[in-house]
């Protein structure tokens, strides 16, 4: 998820009643809820490098503990006092891992077993940003401040803003429930449906909309193509309404674009790859050969010549 969701869910765990566990929970919170992200810094060796390494082992189950201690020395440096970082450990302890959970929601997914194993885990339910997600967290937040402001000029007891912060957490769950629920309609109708004459050979669902929990990007993969379609849960579904993409075939080009640094690394976070292959013009018989992943318009290429030697080779977003 995004790092204002990371951030909001930190400040409801402080809110929901962890600030009575350290003096400054809330700080704490905030910067393990967002601290696995550190892997940023990749990004000043290119593009290429912070996708190699991003959601890895910052990310990762082994990890999180050690990750853990980072906002725990930096709170305790501004406080300059480490009393209590026991219990502040513990806390960011379970910072970092609502961060790790919220990342497992989306369709990016999440490498929990770094460095035992670079599977990438992912429940396909949420994008980045969902706005559902926000406004609730975002009512955790304001509410208390508004209610302290009130009462200030009232004269009255301001509440502590501990029953808005668990209606906020139990929602994101119930939410993701009903999330899951609705991915697994999706995917039932794109496996119960025949596409020019076969079923599919595996189908996908994706979440689509920011705001519209009915809206999905859905695609099914035949033996010569793949096939999208914007899906609305709430109306009829006509299998013949996609949009047809037909993948380029198995090739000595392809197999020399492989070779590349950039596509042997796609290839690794590619769940759903997508080739194509285009003539160039210069040099003559030169053929760009691209792949991408259903779900991102992420694309590793290479450029390969008429001997299929590589000339070149990318990666962008």
């Amino acid at each position: 998820m995004d790092n204002f969701t990371h951030t909001l869910t930190g400040l409801a765990l402080s809110q929901a009643g962890l600030n009575r566990w350290y003096p400054r929970a809330s700080l704490l919170l905030i910067l393990s809820a967002n601290v696995p992200d550190i892997d940023i810094v990749t990004a000043f060796r290119g593009s290429l490098s912070y996708f190699e390494h991003h959601r890895g082992i910052t990310h990762t189950v082994v990890m999180a503990p050690v990750m853990a201690l980072l906002p725990v020395l930096f709170v305790c440096a501004v406080s300059r006092s480490m009393r209590g970082w026991k219990a502040a450990w513990v806390l960011s302890v379970i910072g970092v891992a609502s961060h790790l959970l919220l990342d497992w929601t989306n369709a990016y997914g999440i490498r929990f077993l770094v460095p035992f194993s670079d599977h990438w885990f992912r429940l396909d339910l949420n994008n980045l940003i969902d706005l559902w997600i926000w406004a609730v967290l975002l009512i955790a937040w304001v509410g208390p401040l508004l209610g302290r402001l009130v009462s200030s000029e009232i004269g009255g007891n301001a509440g502590s803003g501990r029953a808005l912060a668990w209606f906020a957490l139990s929602f994101v769950l119930l939410y993701d429930f009903g999330r899951w629920l609705a991915h697994q309609r999706a995917l039932e109708i794109l496996n119960s449906r025949v596409y020019q004459g076969g079923p599919p050979i595996r189908a996908a669902a994706f979440p689509v909309s920011l705001a519209n929990p009915f809206a999905w990007s859905g695609w099914i993969e035949r033996p010569d193509f793949v096939m999208h379609f914007a899906m609305n849960l709430l109306a009829d579904f006509d299998p013949a309404s996609g949009t047809i993409i037909h993948e380029a075939e198995p090739s000595p080009a392809i197999e020399a674009a492989r070779q590349t640094v950039p596509v042997e690394n796609f290839l690794e976070f590619a769940q759903y790859p997508l080739w194509r292959v285009t003539p160039l013009a210069d040099p003559e018989g030169a053929r760009l050969v691209e792949v991408r992943d259903w779900r991102f318009p992420f694309t590793a290429s290479a450029t390969v010549d008429s001997l299929n030697r590589v000339v070149s080779s990318s990666f962008h977003y």
